[in-house]
């Protein structure tokens, strides 16, 4: 009888604590579906728009839209950087551009809780070696910046 009271305390409080997880997960996914602002600015050149989640379940999609400008001569590239499941992820050049003007950025990335991610702008596009500091994409507010 014990057993079974036991068993059924545990189910019961499981139960709630997957609900409050549920629960967490749901309001974490709300709060990183409103589009956040990002910028990565290095010398002439900067890259900046908004970044959000798509879809629901385990792993939505997150969405990085945006512009890379420069305002001089010179070649200037937008990378990031995922690291998924505590694995470091490499450099991937997302967009590139030489003297003045801008060019559109969009990325793409599956995205769950173990996803962490950064973008920089850097001087140059066929490497990481000359860049401005890498900044957070996947860091959420809980309320969307205003300003």
């Amino acid at each position: 009888m014990r057993a079974h009271i036991r068993a059924a305390a545990i189910t019961g409080i499981s139960a709630i604590l997957l609900g409050t997880a549920a629960s967490a997960v749901a309001a974490e996914s709300a709060r990183a579906s409103a589009p956040v602002p990002w910028s990565a600015p290095y010398a002439t050149a900067s890259a900046s728009g908004e970044r959000w989640t798509e879809g629901t379940g385990p792993t939505p999609t997150l969405v990085i839209k945006g512009k890379l400008s420069n305002s001089a001569e010179g070649c200037y590239s937008l990378w990031t950087k995922f690291h998924a499941d505590l694995v470091p992820g490499v450099p991937r050049k997302q967009a590139e551009l030489c003297g003045p003007g801008s060019v559109p950025v969009e990325v793409r990335r599956s995205y769950s809780f173990t996803t962490t991610g950064s973008l920089t702008v850097c001087k140059g596009i066929q490497n990481t070696h000359q860049c401005g500091p890498w900044q957070s994409v996947t860091s959420w507010p809980v309320t969307k910046p205003t300003g």
